[in-house]
């Protein structure tokens, strides 16, 4: 069974992910690295310079981020044009890093259902917080201004579409969230055969 994890950035949905690995040893997958991983790897470095230039990688081999960073916010075909390349490998990735695990796996990934994802997931979970608290976490975490971040979450889809697409949604609001968590690992177990 493969359970997907997805929220906005900011909501906590790497926190339930790691929560997962610890209290039932589930291993998940990373799409932001694993992308990160592919992009400076042979698989997508030569796609990526033929749209981008050979600028698209500093001399020592790594992304160039602002460079890449600054075509992608620049306009929405430039975005569509970086994902119509990342997002199909880091789909193949997964489907050999999964069929390479036993049992229960997850996929966490801020964009998985625009990003086409859901088709690999047997369950979806969505972790949602107020947007405060959200603001509150990046920008002391990720060392942004609220203006920046606040223009990253408004690139994402809306929690209320990711709502739809969910099986299960736990609200990362500051109260404990264990509790939400065991109920949904106890509902998913109840719904798996006796010998997974």
């Amino acid at each position: 069974m493969i359970i997907g994890i997805t929220g906005g950035i900011g909501s906590g949905k790497s926190y339930v992910a790691r929560w997962l690995t610890r209290q039932y040893d589930i291993p998940v997958y990373d799409c932001d690295r694993e992308a990160k991983r592919l992009m400076t790897s042979n698989v997508l470095r030569p796609a990526i310079v033929d749209l981008l230039g050979t600028d698209a990688y500093l001399p020592d081999g790594r992304l160039n981020k602002a460079l890449l960073a600054d075509y992608v916010f620049r306009d929405a075909a430039h975005q569509a044009a970086v994902n119509a390349i990342v997002h199909p490998a880091v789909k193949d990735d997964f489907r050999r890093w999964a069929s390479a695990h036993e049992g229960i796996v997850a996929i966490e990934s801020a964009i998985l259902v625009e990003a086409g994802f859901t088709d690999v997931v047997d369950v979806l979970i969505a972790v949602e917080a107020p947007l405060a608290v959200r603001l509150q976490r990046v920008t002391q975490r990720d060392g942004a201004t609220p203006e920046q971040t606040a223009a990253r979450m408004r690139r994402q889809l809306g929690d209320e579409a990711r709502r739809a697409a969910a099986d299960y949604v736990v609200v990362n609001d500051g109260r404990d969230l264990e509790p939400q968590l065991r109920i949904f690992i106890d509902s998913l177990f109840a719904r798996l055969p006796q010998n997974v």
